[in-house]
């Protein structure tokens, strides 16, 4: 597997981690598809939601492949009303396409906040940076290279 930008840099900080390959298609880019295909459980494996405020402050959300980012809930923790970031949007303003969006080596630092679930795991999987790869890392080791903060920021 060719080296990606979030392993090179998990590399120079000496952050042990794994990484794995699977088969994907434009029909099946979502996180479910992902860990169906890896044959893990969904919920260890978090999706990079970015999403921007309306005064254009960008944020990155790393939750459970089966849930949804609650509103609310980031409202809460941001003090900003947040929506999505458009698709048009995500390659020039993260440097990620769409199903290949790790919370690692974006364009910029944007705010990082990781679902506490992770904290279940002693491993989880993030996006590798491109489309069919994926990282398999230690949740405290992705908040620490991320300084993301670990937070409820999950509904169903």
């Amino acid at each position: 597997m060719k080296k990606t930008n979030a392993m090179r840099i998990l590399e120079a900080a000496g952050v042990p981690y794994s990484s794995v390959e699977y088969a994907w298609d434009e029909a099946h880019l979502d996180a479910v598809s992902a860990a169906r295909k890896l044959s893990i459980d969904p919920d260890m494996l978090f999706k990079t939601i970015v999403m921007i405020s309306e005064d254009n402050e960008v944020f990155v959300f790393c939750v459970p492949a089966p849930s949804e980012v609650s509103l609310k809930k980031v409202r809460n923790i941001t003090g900003k009303k947040i929506t999505p970031l458009k698709l048009e949007s995500l390659q020039k303003t993260t440097g990620y396409v769409r199903g290949g969006c790790s919370p690692l080596g974006m364009k910029k630092h944007f705010p990082t906040f990781i679902d506490e679930t992770a904290q279940l795991y002693d491993r989880i999987y993030v996006s590798a940076g491109e489309r069919g790869h994926m990282l398999c890392i230690a949740p405290a080791d992705l908040q620490e290279i991320c300084a993301a903060a670990f937070c409820d920021i999950t509904e169903g």
